[in-house]
């Protein structure tokens, strides 16, 4: 079994960014999610084997996932998902390594986060060795409960001029180097995130030499699979995320050819229905990208009950506003002039999604961030858009109708993976 680290949880409010637990625990990871077709059996069945794992301050296994993502998974994004939900796993931006590193007499301003965001995953990227290792050291007084190393992000100027992200999946042997290096500096868990090909070097087969080749070489048990591949021929991330088609397939291979090691599913998954199908067709985790930022009250306030089984909260986001007045309060002008109150609300912007009043509500935002200089005048200028009963509307059920995406995957698996003793190579 795969072992994620367990941290106390603190249930007051505390914005101060840096004060950190260091308290930690261990928590095994390891669900026997049942294949069975039958959903609403199943879903009773998950979520009590998620019950079983609770044990009193402690927090659950990664279910479901917040994505890393660049300029969106910042502080205060992570402020806002926490305070609508307690169990997500969130993961910080991409940082380089580099930057770590060169940083080493600011890094709180890099590293540090309210205690509350527990459980909370450093996802870090680069191509140097050194600078990895230094900068897992210059990360552990922090204590995040898991290292991620990036091997997936199809920017240009990471795959590209930085040589690192998803263009590492080219280089197995050296991801299995990068991933011993950075074990041997923390005590936290260590993952890798992926796409599931590059370019031409898009065969099943591929995939699985990547895999068998980094764990292998490493300690690594913990794959984050985009079910897409990347395509480094100069098209946007954008692009990247809906031009390479889905292959959901290729996950649910490697569930099968790799029993030993947990995987978990990202790409394509923009509701809980969607997440609770991953999980019962035996998916360990689900991570959910920008639904999760564009849809965040419909996306977060239904993951503690509906993934994790634990009682409705009963949350408003009125309540949830109010609390996060408090941190922005706390957080504003921290350095120098930032963050300002454009950068503190910016989470907020999906916190309406398809409601009436949000169009509204958005202009009335983009007009007061001109002049407003703190998060109670912003939202007295604002919240006057919404109706009451958006606001003071507790956590419903869960938003039906998403078609099941993985309802036939069984009938599409790629032939099982024999290949594990040839050395791997790209051409």
């Amino acid at each position: 079994m795969m072992k994620f680290a367990g941290y106390t949880l603190i249930t007051s409010f505390t914005p101060t960014h840096s004060i950190i637990l260091k308290t930690p625990r261990r928590f095994r990871f390891g669900l026997n999610l049942a294949n069975s077709r039958n959903i609403s059996a199943a879903a009773v069945k998950h979520r009590l084997n998620a019950k079983t794992l609770m044990v009193a301050e402690r927090y659950l296994p990664p279910l479901f996932s917040v994505a890393p993502m660049m300029e969106w998974t910042d502080h205060h994004y992570r402020t806002l998902a926490r305070l609508i939900s307690k169990h997500a796993w969130l993961y910080t931006e991409m940082l380089a390594a580099e930057t770590i590193v060169y940083q080493e007499h600011n890094l709180d301003r890099f590293l540090a986060f309210s205690p509350e965001q527990h459980p909370i995953v450093l996802q870090i990227g680069g191509s140097n060795l050194e600078n990895l290792a230094r900068a897992t050291e210059l990360a552990n007084p922090y204590s995040y409960d898991e290292i991620n190393f990036n091997c997936g992000c199809p920017s240009p100027r990471v795959a590209g001029h930085g040589c690192f992200g998803v263009r590492l999946m080219l280089d197995p042997k050296f991801v299995g180097e990068a991933m011993s290096v950075i074990a041997a500096k923390t005590n936290s868990p260590v993952s890798v995130k992926c796409r599931i090909g590059v370019d031409d070097h898009d065969s099943y087969n591929e995939l699985c030499d990547f895999i068998y080749k980094v764990s292998s070489l490493s300690p690594t048990r913990h794959f984050i699979i985009h079910s897409r591949k990347a395509l480094l021929n100069g098209i946007s991330p954008a692009d990247n995320r809906r031009v390479p088609p889905l292959k959901y397939e290729y996950f649910f291979g490697l569930l099968r050819d790799f029993p030993d090691l947990k995987f978990t599913i990202n790409g394509g998954i923009n509701s809980i229905d969607e997440v609770n199908a991953a999980l019962l067709e035996g998916a360990h985790g689900v991570m959910v990208g920008r639904a999760a930022f564009n849809n965040s009250w419909q996306t977060l306030a239904n993951v503690d009950s509906a993934v994790y089984g634990a009682p409705s909260s009963g949350l408003t986001r009125r309540q949830v506003l109010k609390q996060y007045e408090v941190y922005g309060e706390a957080v504003l002008g921290m350095y120098g002039k930032k963050p300002t109150v454009r950068d503190v609300a910016k989470p907020l912007l999906g916190l309406f999604h398809s409601e009436p009043g949000n169009g509204l509500w958005k202009r009335k935002a983009d007009a007061a961030f001109l002049h407003c200089t703190t998060m109670k005048s912003f939202f007295e200028e604002t919240l006057d858009a919404l109706p009451d009963s958006v606001l003071d509307a507790p956590i419903g059920e869960v938003p039906s109708g998403s078609e099941n995406p993985f309802a036939n995957i069984r009938d599409l698996l790629p032939p099982p993976y024999k290949e594990k003793e040839q050395e791997v190579s790209y051409a």
